[in-house]
């Protein structure tokens, strides 16, 4: 089975015919992990619902926890509005990262040289937890 041709012809590839994927926590909105992606990998997460990535250093398509058991069953499929990015919303079964942790941004934030302005007119400013 081929990816469908109408979406192959919306994705935007980089010179080695890849383009990033996202996966984000359905439960939790969390972002997860990023990693690439390839029009066959699209093809088989979409027949599937396990997140298929292609590892650049391997040269090869791994399914995200087919050794591990940390598993993404993907509930929703979604192109950025570039065609460069898609998102994957998925259940996560254990850590995301190959750390361990749950998520690959569960790490630090990063230091600003200057204070966040107030938030507009009518935004709820919302907390970021520092505490991951």
């Amino acid at each position: 089975m081929a990816l469908d041709p109408e979406l192959a012809a919306r994705l935007k590839r980089n010179a080695d015919g890849l383009f990033s994927a996202v996966a984000q926590e359905r439960s939790t909105g969390d972002v997860l992990m990023v990693a690439w992606m390839d029009d066959a990998a699209l093809e088989r997460t979409l027949a599937t619902r396990k997140a298929t990535y292609y590892s650049r250093s391997r040269q090869e398509y791994w399914v995200k926890g087919e050794t591990s058991g940390h598993t993404q069953y993907v509930h929703d499929a979604r192109l950025d509005c570039d065609g460069d990015t898609v998102l994957l919303v998925v259940d996560q079964v254990g850590a995301a990262c190959h750390t361990g942790n749950h998520s690959c941004f569960d790490t630090e934030s990063l230091a600003f040289g200057v204070d966040a302005p107030p938030a507009p007119s009518g935004v709820e400013a919302r907390p970021v937890d520092s505490a991951q």
